[in-house]
């Protein structure tokens, strides 16, 4: 299994899109690498996104009346070989809205993933940058081997359904070798699909393509907003360019100083943590909480739940049935946004009453599902960037050494996150690293933005982000609130910071807290 709970934030349209209706390439040729600097770009008006970026409609226009236009740059294949044959980068924008003499340059988006299509989600979540937009040309891309970007691919959609409706967490033997055998299924059928691109997605390659792409769109500094993963990429390219840092925000910030299995185990709190916020805020509310009559009792019912989802599965999204794994998934998804608890509470009073089609919704806009039954290729590049930035290979006998400390940080998510340490242990590539550097001595400053109720990049990360980066580049903000990031919170305290910074460049106080 993928790590189920991998650090995004460009889903939750997605989830938005599906609950809505329950509720109510890789290029040829080669180049010299001096000439792609050069490039010109054909910016045209977005056409509709593929299936590999999760399908729907083309993007509407902006308030102002004007459109989102798209663009392909082309990049090497291998940046070892920077003369040999290109890929096609995926690029979308929206001009600035202001006057051009008060224009800054570009202002570069990743929201996370890794996996996430920057080309889709701008425009899904546009509005929230619109005061941005008064200086900046708001731009975003498809990182290599995502979406419209040479994406990864492995498996038929009929063989995914199958894929993330698997026991992702074991009891016997006989469960233990029917998830290693499908995991390495899966990391098979990505080698044969994709495996000329499996050895070239990996974060410092998309690095080099954001520094390749702040020249091309006419730039001497790169101007970024990295959101979840987007914040290890933006880390990743300060390390490799300091100098070529002009304002930077890193917000929902992942801790580069841990190795997966770290990581994993930092997300079972911090997703414990998260339902333990739920569930307090539900029996805290003046009217019954419908789902529990203390906190809990609402957790107890929930584990209790997915027991009997291992035993007996229930009607999900039809003809699908709701396993324990979209169960768990579902719920994890409803955590990332506090506007997402409202959800939960329905998809888990349906879920007691037999009907798993909420949770199922959730859980299939986590794994990049539409209403359609088609996937976009999130979870592929997930695995693929993953494996190539990772060093570290697990098998079966040290997860089960592993559990007892994973369950003590949740009893709800630690066997399902213990056991997606799985991921890689078959992959065709090997990684690089234990863990990304980032240290960048000579760069501008790094505005970086810790939510304290984050489920999926905990806050704890933030600091050791402002450690690793190095003396006077790191400048921590904290906001005390819930779910995945800060700025899309709409919280005044943050936005008035961030863009103070990105329009302005007044850097806050460092230790700044917002409530």
């Amino acid at each position: 299994m993928p790590n189920p709970f991998r650090p995004r934030a460009a889903a939750l349209t997605a989830t938005a899109v599906l609950l809505s209706s329950l509720l109510a390439g890789c290029g040829g040729g080669s180049e010299d690498a001096k000439d792609l600097t050069s490039q010109q770009l054909s910016w045209k008006e977005c056409p509709a996104p593929s299936e590999a970026q999760g399908g729907g409609s083309a993007p509407s226009p902006l308030p102002d009346g004007d459109t989102w236009q798209c663009a392909t740059m082309k990049a090497p294949l291998d940046w070892s070989k920077p003369e040999g044959d290109t890929i096609g980068i995926a690029l979308v924008r929206a001009k600035t809205s202001g006057a051009e003499s008060s224009r800054i340059g570009s202002l570069v988006f990743n929201f996370g993933g890794p996996g996430g299509s920057g080309v889709t989600t701008l425009p899904a979540f546009g509005e929230d940058y619109a005061k941005l937009r008064t200086r900046y040309d708001l731009v975003s891309f498809d990182p290599r081997g995502v979406g419209r970007s040479a994406p990864v691919t492995c498996e038929s959609n009929e063989r995914l359904d199958e894929y993330f409706q698997q026991d992702a967490t074991p009891d016997n033997a006989a469960e233990r070798s029917e998830l290693v055998s499908s995991t390495k299924e899966f990391n098979n059928a990505c080698e044969k699909r994709s495996g000329r691109m499996l050895p070239r997605v990996s974060t410092t390659d998309a690095a080099r393509d954001m520094d390749l792409m702040r020249q091309v769109l006419g730039d001497d500094k790169l101007y970024y907003f990295g959101i979840s993963y987007g914040t290890e990429l933006g880390g990743v390219y300060a390390h490799l360019f300091p100098t070529h840092v002009g304002r930077a925000v890193f917000d929902a910030v992942v801790d580069p100083t841990q190795t997966a299995e770290q990581g994993s185990l930092g997300q079972a709190k911090g997703f414990q943590r998260a339902l333990d916020n739920f569930a307090a805020d539900c029996t805290s509310q003046a009217q019954d909480c419908p789902v529990g009559d203390s906190p809990q009792n609402v957790e107890d019912r929930i584990a209790e739940l997915l027991h009997n989802l291992d035993e007996k599965p229930i009607p999900g999204i039809f003809p699908r049935q709701l396993t324990q794994t979209d169960a768990t998934n579902g719920i994890a998804q409803s955590l990332y946004s506090k506007d997402f608890w409202e959800y939960l509470t329905e998809g888990l009073q349906q879920a007691y009453d037999g009907d798993g089609r909420i949770l199922m919704a959730l859980s299939d806009s986590m794994n990049g599902r539409n209403q359609n039954g088609e996937y976009s290729n999130i979870v592929p590049a997930n695995i693929a960037i993953n494996c190539v930035d990772d060093k570290a290979r697990y098998d079966t006998a040290y997860v089960q050494r592993k559990l007892p400390e994973f369950r003590a940080a949740s009893p709800v998510f630690g066997d399902f996150l213990a056991w997606s340490l799985l991921s890689c242990t078959d992959w065709a590539v090997p990684g690089a690293a234990d863990h990304p550097v980032v240290s960048a001595p000579g760069s501008a400053p790094i505005l970086v933005v810790g939510n304290t109720g984050d489920p999926a990049t905990p806050y704890e990360g933030a600091r050791r982000m402002v450690q690793a980066l190095g003396a006077g580049v790191g400048v921590e903000l904290t906001y005390k609130g819930q779910g995945h990031g800060a700025y899309d919170s709409k919280n005044a305290c943050v936005q008035d910071a961030v863009n103070g910074y990105l329009l302005n460049g007044k850097v806050p106080a460092a230790g700044t807290v917002c409530s």
